[in-house]
């Protein structure tokens, strides 16, 4: 960083400017704070977004996908992740009580972005109040692409604990095939019959990939 004049980097930028006005490299490479014998911080943070070719890919990269890259060691890529996912959790924290769930396009909206960019599937629940107002949203199952194992004790554990009336389920499919499987809709079946006996409604399965999402209430598998 010490080829670029004093008011040109990015921390000096963001003391004058504020921190809205960075560019996405500026802000990234405040983050990494250093650079190496070969290149300033800013040049690794535009190597970073050019590797990853947007921000929400980046934000998706793991540990291991971070440290491939050079010039970046572990202690860079812990301070990736964890910015990102103080991010995430913000957005989420904002999300509580905030939103209210209509139909199936504002439940999907919910977590279409950022399970449209997944490469294993994720299970999530949307939890709702008697009102369809939004309590929480909980990644209960992680897999690995399409394999992703859900248990009724664990999901609604989490719904007991927020007082949830009622909850959508949403999973993704990575390869953007939005067919639903046999599992999925024998899933559905058995968590919706699990929901029955605790008084909590499933209301939808939600399925997203692409950018795009397909619901079973719509269909008419629900």
């Amino acid at each position: 960083m010490k080829d670029v004049p004093m008011e040109e980097r990015p921390r000096e930028r963001l003391k004058r400017h504020g921190v809205e006005r960075l560019a996405n490299k500026e802000l990234l490479a405040i983050l990494l704070r250093t650079g190496n014998r070969r290149e300033s911080a800013l040049s690794l943070a535009e190597k970073l977004l050019a590797r990853f070719g947007s921000l929400p890919n980046l934000a998706a990269a793991s540990f291991e996908e971070l440290t491939a890259v050079r010039g970046i060691g572990p202690a860079k890529a812990a301070d990736i992740l964890a910015a990102f996912e103080l991010a995430k959790r913000l957005a989420e924290s904002r999300m509580e009580f905030q939103g209210v769930v209509n139909c199936p396009a504002d439940a999907a909206q919910l977590v279409l972005r950022e399970l449209s960019l997944a490469d294993k599937e994720h299970f999530v629940i949307i939890m709702l109040n008697t009102k369809n107002r939004v309590i929480a949203k909980k990644t209960v199952s992680i897999g690995h692409l399409q394999a992703s194992l859900v248990h009724p004790r664990e999901m609604f554990k989490e719904a007991i604990k927020r007082s949830s009336a009622a909850l959508i389920l949403v999973h993704n499919h990575p390869s953007g095939d939005l067919t639903p499987s046999k599992e999925d809709i024998s899933t559905t079946e058995r968590l919706r019959e699990a929901g029955a006996v605790l008084g909590i409604d499933v209301l939808d399965h939600i399925i997203v990939g692409d950018n795009r999402y397909f619901s079973f209430r719509e269909h008419g598998l629900l």
